[in-house]
């Protein structure tokens, strides 16, 4: 067909890049795509209507706002450590598998600091919604932000001499990887458990139940949780789920993390 072929051309592509326009699209895609398997296969009911124009709202402030604060920040303070070059030379493969699991033990621990009272305030925002679906999981205050990229700037160093596509890739992998595990997709996988966070794995830590609060931390690797006892098996969990803080804070101050 003529349009396709218009819209896979080349000049359609480089206009695309010229004008930073790849994350917006696939943003888009990812709102049709991730909205439709949940409507497919919803785990519970969720008023769509009502959230997701606001939550909209939510994502452009923290994508057009907050995101570009934090990541100047951590322009400032991230450590990433020059590695030799024995560690370049190994295999792409290789060095991306490092790359994730050393990201997301920092990612765990990160978290589990983040539930601790002194640091909890910065953290609310993101458990705040009484209903999950995959836009809940957008929510961050600049300093949540700013400390849950370090794990991932330092890690990025086994991947500094990879090919340029490769850090575009990543961060579309990082957002799908939270749509995911934040998507009110009913999907249950016993051995894909074992390995990585699903959806019913995940919902279990935005539970408003206190025996949850530290419950599947997370957010990739489901071994850290089993390694250090914050494992919660979800058929253990019989009853229904119910989300949200638990109280009333006003909005400004969530989203401020203050």
């Amino acid at each position: 067909m003529e349009w396709v072929d218009w819209l896979l051309s080349q000049d359609i592509r480089k206009f695309v890049v010229d004008h930073n326009l790849i994350i917006p699209l696939v943003f888009i895609v990812r709102l049709f795509g991730v909205t439709a398997l949940e409507l497919l296969r919803p785990a519970r009911k969720v008023p769509y209507r009502k959230l997701m124009g606001k939550d909209l709202i939510l994502i452009s402030i923290y994508w057009f706002g907050m995101v570009p604060i934090a990541e100047s920040m951590d322009q400032v303070i991230a450590i990433r450590p020059h590695l030799p070059q024995v560690v370049h030379d190994m295999p792409l493969l290789l060095r991306l598998f490092c790359y994730f699991l050393i990201a997301d033990f920092g990612h765990y621990w990160i978290h589990r600091l983040m539930h601790t009272a002194i640091v909890w305030r910065i953290h609310k925002w993101h458990h705040s919604p009484t209903h999950m679906y995959w836009l809940a999981g957008f929510r961050a205050t600049i300093p949540e932000h700013v400390i849950v990229n370090l794990p991932y700037l330092f890690a990025y160093s086994f991947l500094d001499l990879s090919p340029s596509w490769m850090e575009l890739t990543i961060g579309i992998f990082n957002n799908l990887q939270n749509d995911w595990m934040h998507a009110n997709i009913t999907w249950r996988s016993d051995w894909l458990e074992w390995l990585i966070v699903t959806p019913r794995y995940h919902h279990i830590h935005h539970s408003d139940k206190p025996e949850h609060y530290l419950a599947n931390l997370a957010a990739l690797f489901t071994i850290w949780d089993r390694l250090f006892g914050t494992y919660v098996d979800p058929d253990s969990v019989k009853d229904d789920l119910s989300f949200g803080i638990g109280e009333e804070v006003p909005p400004l101050r969530l989203v401020l993390g203050v």
